[in-house]
């Protein structure tokens, strides 16, 4: 073929030189007929064809793990929503979710890694984790990707088309570090709370969930040390405290596994609207607990991380800015008393972090292959 290419070619070219009407078009009209531009297309076309469908069942299978992760994160793993995801993350509106498998709740272990491209990775030790593994479906049922121009080149009328194949990994659990309200309480007052973490109400929205019973309802007082349940610990604050606050967003982030204790009384003012946001629209908050520790001393106080707990605030009262408990009333505080007011629970964190910390409500869900 190269070399008919080449002797048809060579005279064309010298027909260019000469005068170029017609020239292009002979030399296509040869190109069509010895099927060089047919297979050229073919590859393109198909190959690209493929290149699609995966990049459309690895959207699908990345939804779906993430999906999955956060339905066990949340008490109850659905492997079933990792068909959802494939089927709406492609073109067609139909994909396989054929393996979903994991270490989490109902899910049955996953197979070795082949450490093929189109295989999720092996297994992480000692982290919750789900695969998620999507393939070809076709609407008619077919596992076949049908070629284009494929069967269209000579000794190639036999083929069929291809499956694709695509998977992802996600993991779930506490995190060891993240940014959390700049408010602090005690490794003691959140198990006193919890009664060691297995009183955790349900995240709101409610309805669906079940709302909370105003008995889970808790008052946390600025500075107040006379808690029988949690001793004073060298003068540390046992029910909250402010941390330091770089960006004056009402945010701490804990990364190196300590954080500094702001000084101050009332509430910042970048922590106002926060807080007015999470009481009247019932979120979730995010904020670090401390491990208690004898040698701390309150004020400038540099914390050890104990864990992230998830927390939905009911109420506060601070000077010129409080809010009345909407689980219970009567807690509200009076006078000079700055409190706030929440509940417990478990929630997954939209701030990113690694996991691997100790397990106080807070969980976040990440790709990890």
């Amino acid at each position: 073929m190269r070399v008919l290419i080449r002797g048809l070619a060579r005279p064309m070219l010298k027909l260019i030189g000469q005068d170029d009407r017609g020239a292009i078009g002979v030399l296509v009209a040869i190109l069509i007929g010895s099927g060089v531009l047919l297979g050229l297309g073919a590859m393109v076309v198909d190959v690209g064809q493929i290149y699609s469908e995966r990049a459309q069942l690895q959207n699908g299978a990345d939804a779906g793990a993430l999906a999955v992760a956060k339905s066990c994160a949340s008490g109850t793993c659905t492997p079933s929503v990792a068909t959802q995801y494939a089927d709406a993350n492609s073109a067609t509106g139909t994909a396989a979710a054929n393996l979903v498998c994991g270490s989490g709740g109902s899910l049955g272990a996953c197979p070795p890694s082949t450490g093929a491209i189109t295989d999720c990775p092996p297994a992480p030790a000692g982290v919750d984790y789900v695969d998620v593994h999507t393939s070809t479906l076709m609407p008619d049922g077919s596992t076949l990707l049908p070629p284009v121009f494929g069967r269209a080149i000579v000794g190639n009328q036999n083929y069929n088309g291809t499956t694709v194949y695509a998977c992802a990994q996600a993991e779930w659990g506490p995190p060891s570090a993240a940014s959390g309200l700049a408010v602090t309480m005690s490794s003691c007052e959140w198990n006193q709370a919890t009664n060691d973490g297995t009183e955790l109400a349900q995240p709101p929205p409610y309805p669906p969930n079940t709302a909370p019973s105003p008995s889970i309802d808790r008052v946390l007082e600025l500075n107040n040390m006379s808690n029988p349940g949690c001793p004073n610990m060298g003068g540390a604050v046992d029910e909250f405290a402010w941390t330091d606050d770089p960006g004056n967003d009402c945010q701490t982030g804990v990364i190196s596994g300590t954080y500094d204790d702001a000084g101050t009384d009332g509430i910042p003012s970048a922590c106002e609207s926060v807080f007015e946001a999470a009481q009247a629209n019932h979120t979730v908050v995010f904020l670090p607990v401390y491990v208690c520790d004898p040698s701390a001393t309150g004020e400038g106080t540099t914390y050890t991380l104990e864990g992230f707990a998830a927390f939905v605030i009911t109420g506060y009262h601070f000077s010129g800015f409080s809010a009345s408990d909407w689980l219970d009333p009567s807690n509200n505080c009076t006078g000079s008393d700055e409190c706030i007011n929440g509940y417990f629970t478990q929630a997954l964190s939209t701030t990113p972090g690694p996991i691997g910390g100790t397990d106080l409500g807070a969980d976040v869900v990440q790709l990890t292959g």
